[in-house]
């Protein structure tokens, strides 16, 4: 889980344009604090033991930092991802380097936000939309994929992605932001009988839930004490990280990692 890793780097990474409420074409990036806070998410993963690919990004392309997008992965098989047509020129890079390394690759059909939206939990797969992704998707995903799809509909668009509203810890354990959920939604997560993790709004707001996990260290932002505390209490080891820089485009922690390496536990070896 988490344990395998692609990063794209952060050198053409810029707001040309607004596609979530993040985002300011008048307040830029600091270039190099944010080269800063990238090289330190890739340090803190090497760190942890997770192996960590890297890809060039493409000068026309500001968002590929955001790696999680480009494309959904499992069991050798990946769904690219079909963003707002501002990011789409991303996808080709995506292709081309997932097709070079052996990977099955297929093209979403309908709107999709690659693993944005789509966060696996064991034999489960939490499947966001509502904002980003069309809920066609998950029909695919588990037609292609194999997971047994679990729907949630994010209620805003301050979590135009699932990955800010909820985040999977281990494969028992998730925690998520009630009020980013609607109704419906919450019901549904509730009913699974894991173990959940509640998280502020204010927390989440910060992107808190915008973390990597891979079941013994979290890295995740700063600024959410609240949940580092509770997660250090169930024995986790739990890394911090500025991400100041890299939210002024939307993204966190998540958003800068595609995890390449998920597989149901049926096909694990």
């Amino acid at each position: 889980m988490n344990s395998e890793l692609l990063m794209c780097d952060a050198t053409h990474f810029r707001i040309d344009y607004v596609i979530n409420p993040y985002m300011d074409t008048g307040v830029q990036p600091d270039s190099l604090a944010v080269l800063a806070e990238h090289e330190a998410i890739e340090k803190a993963h090497v760190a942890a033991g997770r192996i960590v690919t890297r890809m060039e990004s493409a000068r026309e392309c500001p968002d590929m930092v955001y790696t999680a997008n480009g494309a959904f992965v499992s069991d050798r098989r990946a769904v690219l991802g079909a963003p707002p047509a501002a990011r789409r020129p991303e996808i080709p890079h995506f292709r081309a380097w997932l097709r070079g390394r052996g990977f099955d690759v297929l093209d979403a059909p309908y709107d999709f936000s690659g693993q944005g939206d789509a966060l696996p939990c064991g034999s489960l797969l939490f499947a966001g939309y509502g904002q980003r992704t069309d809920r066609r998707m998950h029909g695919v995903l588990a037609d292609v994929l194999g997971y047994e799809v679990v729907p949630l509909r994010t209620t805003s668009e301050q979590w135009y992605d699932l990955d800010l509203a909820l985040a999977v810890i281990d494969a028992r354990t998730v925690a998520y932001c009630p009020q980013a959920l609607d109704a419906p939604s919450g019901q549904r997560l509730r009913d699974l009988g894991l173990d959940l993790v509640e998280v502020s709004v204010e927390e989440a707001s910060t992107f808190a839930l915008n973390l990597i996990s891979d079941g013994s260290t979290v890295t995740m932002t700063t600024g959410a004490p609240r949940l580092r505390d509770t997660l250090r209490e169930r024995g986790l080891d739990v890394v911090e990280l500025d991400t100041t820089e890299l939210r002024k485009g939307g993204g966190g922690v998540r958003c800068t990692a595609l995890t390449l390496d998920n597989r149901l536990p049926s096909r694990a070896r």
